[in-house]
């Protein structure tokens, strides 16, 4: 596969390619809208094809050629192997521990992996309100495992939560406890690489960067004192093949959009 240079792709598309990678093929994925639905079809249509996506919406096996809108887009249902009842999904599928991954995205994360997707600032009187937990906690609570996309800022990487939505590890030092079937937040993939709990603390630790990312630069992009590994790793750049099945997937309304 041929590797191209970093000025012929985008921050955004080397975080999705790089958290494509990560899923493997066969793995079932519970897959949020928005950059993880970005990164789980790339995963799908490149080295994972038998990689297998559930949407809240009860879509199982989703296979849409363009990027959903919502979980309620039609092509989820058009493409997929079964559809379902919303209470099936989560009663059987993802609390019944049919399901690898819950791949999911946020607002706010701080050093634990505890996510926030309800509000932005005080509860009774936000600055912003966010579309709320959805389905996110119980996804991370049931998923085997749970992998974070967001792009990392001060404002995104935050020392505390606006609002606890989701919980990312049950029981460690700023985390309340909770039934919790997975191990929790595994991976979390940024436009600068990725982080990883500390395997004692766990602290979500840096441990790749991408090309022409420093240690300093992730630091200076995060609001608390971030760790890094001793031995931070490259993550190499996109493959020709990647990039080409990255941009086919548009989203269905790209024709109407304004760039």
């Amino acid at each position: 596969m041929t590797q191209i240079e970093a000025a012929t792709y985008t921050a955004d598309e080397m975080m999705a390619v790089a958290a494509a990678r990560r899923l493997r093929d066969g793995t079932v994925c519970f897959v949020g809208i928005g950059l993880p639905s970005r990164a789980a079809n790339l995963a799908r249509a490149t080295h994972a094809p038998g990689c297998v996506l559930i949407y809240e919406s009860g879509a199982i096996g989703a296979k849409p050629e363009h990027l959903p809108l919502s979980i309620g887009d039609g092509e989820l249902a058009e493409t997929a192997d079964a559809v379902v009842s919303v209470p099936e999904i989560f009663s059987y599928w993802l609390q019944g521990g049919w399901i690898d991954v819950g791949f999911l995205g946020a607002a706010q994360i701080d050093v634990h992996g505890n996510l926030n997707s309800t509000v932005i600032g005080d509860y009774e009187q936000p600055k912003v309100r966010l579309p709320g937990a959805g389905g996110a906690p119980e996804i991370a609570a049931w998923c085997r495992e749970t992998f974070v996309m967001l792009r990392q800022t001060p404002r995104t990487f935050v020392e505390r939560l606006d609002f606890l939505t989701t919980v990312g590890h049950p029981g460690s030092s700023g985390s309340p406890t909770g039934r919790q079937r997975g191990v929790g937040v595994t991976f979390v993939v940024t436009d600068l690489g990725v982080l990883e709990p500390d395997p004692d603390t766990r602290e979500l630790v840096m441990t790749e960067l991408y090309p022409d990312v420093t240690a300093d630069d992730a630091r200076d992009a995060t609001g608390w004192e971030l760790k890094t590994a001793a031995e931070l790793r490259p993550v190499q750049p996109p493959t020709t093949e990647e990039l080409e099945a990255l941009r086919a997937l548009k989203p269905a309304n790209q024709e109407t959009v304004a760039p």
